[in-house]
């Protein structure tokens, strides 16, 4: 049976392990989301990871609403990512950029403009001063151009040297909106039944293909439970449809996002789709969310994912899989640094000291 450090290929990237650095907000590019010098290490320093799935990175200004997230729609922000690609080409990695258009949680006080969504609905927030704006109820000349936002972005990240990319299909954002009932009130064909829900996301991923390949192309799902006031009356009608459309457009992988009762990061009692998805789905299935090493080999040697993604851990722990191969201490991350501008929580944490022999 296979285990955690045995390599993997997905798609067309030959992965040398099955710990996968989960997608993580950032906040350390410039006000133009154009990435800075110190990417180039922490990227660097996370090499280790079977594949490192970038941090959610903008497909266009009105889809980027997070302040100092890096985009990858205009040429200064593919040249600002070639030195972090090549940096982690170099210590012997692999990366994708996850592709990120947040929908109606997109900040107008960043963008400027309205938010986009499926539907005019507003997210919640949970205080009472909230962000984000009514979103304006997506045109199809709005589908159409948010289609062609992600196959440019593919474009770019391939001319930045990436390996790939991942559509951010998860957590309330933009594809999640399409997918959920209780966001998308639509009356259209990108509305009401699961398929014309379905549509937008195999759409958009299609697109993709078309400009980078299959083997290049990937994407993340939250089946289970609510996220950002994004919810679904019966996930199972959606997801599990959702994932053969996207088994047949012979995608790289599949990564999938499950919250639990006691989650760290969200919780439900609404019951992980999983197992459904892995009878869906037959290409590489990522697992995410609250893993420990036993869990995710456990997991992975049951036969129930191919590869495990861990996020959080990666931030205090650059050197992730050593720790888990020496079954080293697993360091604590600094949450109040987590989207701060500097080295502070971002670089600064140290590798597990070599072993003395």
């Amino acid at each position: 049976m296979p285990t955690l450090f045995d390599p993997i290929q997905l798609g067309d990237i030959a992965a040398a392990n099955r710990i996968v650095m989960a997608p993580l907000t950032r906040g350390r590019s410039t006000a133009d989301h154009v990435p800075t010098e110190l990417m180039i290490d922490y990227y660097r320093q996370r090499a280790g990871a079977g594949l490192i799935i970038s941090e959610g990175t903008g497909v266009s200004r009105r889809g980027l609403g997070w302040p100092a997230a890096p985009g990858l729609w205009t040429e200064p922000q593919v040249e600002a990512w070639k030195p972090v690609t090549e940096a982690v080409h170099q210590a012997g990695g692999k990366i994708v950029a996850q592709l990120w258009h947040m929908g109606r949680l997109s900040r107008p006080d960043v963008t400027g403009v309205t938010p986009l969504s499926s539907s005019a609905t507003r997210a919640p927030y949970h205080k009472p001063e909230n962000p984000y704006a009514q979103a304006q109820a997506a045109t199809r000349d709005d589908i159409a151009r948010a289609q062609d936002e992600y196959a440019d972005s593919a474009r770019n990240a391939i001319r930045a040297g990436f390996d790939g990319v991942q559509l951010h299909g998860a957590n309330g954002y933009l594809i999640d909106q399409f997918l959920r009932d209780g966001t998308n009130l639509r009356d259209d064909d990108y509305g009401g039944s699961p398929e014309n829900r379905i549509r937008f996301m195999r759409e958009a991923v299609a697109r993709v293909v078309d400009a980078i390949g299959a083997g290049r192309t990937g994407i993340r799902l939250s089946p289970n439970g609510e996220t950002q006031g994004a919810d679904d009356s019966d996930p199972a009608a959606v997801f599990i449809p959702a994932a053969r459309a996207l088994d047949d457009l012979g995608i790289a992988f599949l990564e999938l996002r499950e919250q639990k009762p006691e989650g760290t990061f969200g919780k439900t009692d609404v019951p992980k789709l999983s197992p459904q998805i892995r009878e869906a789905f037959s290409g590489p299935l990522i697992l995410n969310q609250d893993y420990s090493f036993e869990e995710g080999q456990a997991d992975v040697e049951g036969g129930r994912a191919d590869a495990i993604a861990w996020g959080r851990a990666f931030i205090a722990n650059p050197d992730l899989p050593e720790r888990f191969r020496q079954g080293a201490p697993i360091a604590k991350d600094n949450m109040r640094t987590w989207y701060t501008p500097g080295p502070e929580g971002y670089t600064d944490y140290p590798a597990l000291e070599a072993a003395v022999i």
